[in-house]
């Protein structure tokens, strides 16, 4: 039997969290230090139902700089994470109003979902307390929900953070059934 082979790409606001987010994801570790990402290609190889699946896993960045070279990563996608930082309501806003243009765009037809990073940061009372000053607070699931539901995605709220690895498994396990319904069955979300 051929191997399968599968392609997902991972997009989002600057320092959002796509990269830890990756990192626990091929490697089960998570990364001591912020290393701001251009492209980085990681590979996880992954069982589906008794499947094996090789993944490729795509890193972009997230900054406006970057707006024309990230496109040279969605051909041949399979899969789209589209990350927000839950203590960044921005980045949520970003991904209603931006990412998903420039998914649709350029990936017309790929199952994306929706995943808010930084899951601990959503009861940090410092975090709480820089937000409030511009009179925000961290997202809250249902908000991660709504947003997912108007732009007609699932939505996974992982958290990606340290000590949280069993987290970041929610988005493994998720991203295993859906490159097993999109690679073995053909079948696609949206």
């Amino acid at each position: 039997m051929a191997e399968i082979r599968r392609k997902l790409v991972i997009v989002g606001d600057g320092a959002c969290g796509k990269t830890c987010l990756l990192i626990v994801f091929s490697k089960s570790i998570f990364p001591e230090v912020d290393v701001p990402t251009v492209f980085e290609n990681y590979f996880a190889d992954v069982e589906v139902d008794n499947e094996h699946v090789k993944l490729a896993l795509w890193d972009t960045a997230g900054q406006e700089d970057y707006d024309r070279l990230r496109p040279l990563s969605y051909p041949d996608s399979h899969v789209i994470l589209l990350c927000f930082a839950i203590d960044s309501p921005d980045s949520l806003d970003n991904a209603r109003e931006a990412w998903i243009s420039e998914i649709l765009h350029f990936c017309s037809g790929v199952t994306i979902i929706l995943v808010g990073c930084k899951k601990d940061l959503r009861r940090d009372p410092r975090v709480i307390e820089e937000l409030r000053k511009t009179r925000h607070m961290p997202v809250t699931p249902e908000e991660g929900v709504a947003v997912a539901q108007k732009i007609g995605v699932p939505a996974c709220d992982p958290g990606c953070s340290s000590g949280e690895e069993t987290q970041a498994s929610e988005v493994y396990h998720l991203v295993n059934s859906l490159v097993f319904q999109y690679s073995i069955l053909g079948q696609t979300w949206i």
